[in-house]
């Protein structure tokens, strides 16, 4: 609730702020707040596509999956009872 509170009273001030200005500065200010939520709402959809897709490689599976076996490190040690 106190954050709501707080966002409230933020909003708040910017509005007597913007009281002062004219009906075209204030209509100009609605246009750019709008298309900086538009490009906000599309850099968030587009960066969460970009976080999917396949594996590109010019090796093949078997060169892939050789690749990793090889590179599979044991640094595991039994220790005597």
């Amino acid at each position: 609730m106190r954050a709501v509170k707080i966002n409230t009273t933020i909003v708040d001030g910017y509005v007597g702020l913007l009281n002062n200005l004219s009906t075209n500065n204030k209509l100009d200010l609605i246009s750019k707040l709008t298309d900086s939520v538009k490009t906000d709402l599309t850099n968030k959809k587009s960066s969460f596509k970009k976080s999917f897709g396949a594996f590109d490689s010019e090796k093949s599976a078997e060169e892939i999956i050789e690749e990793i076996r090889n590179s599979r490190v044991s640094a595991r040690q039994i220790e005597s009872f």
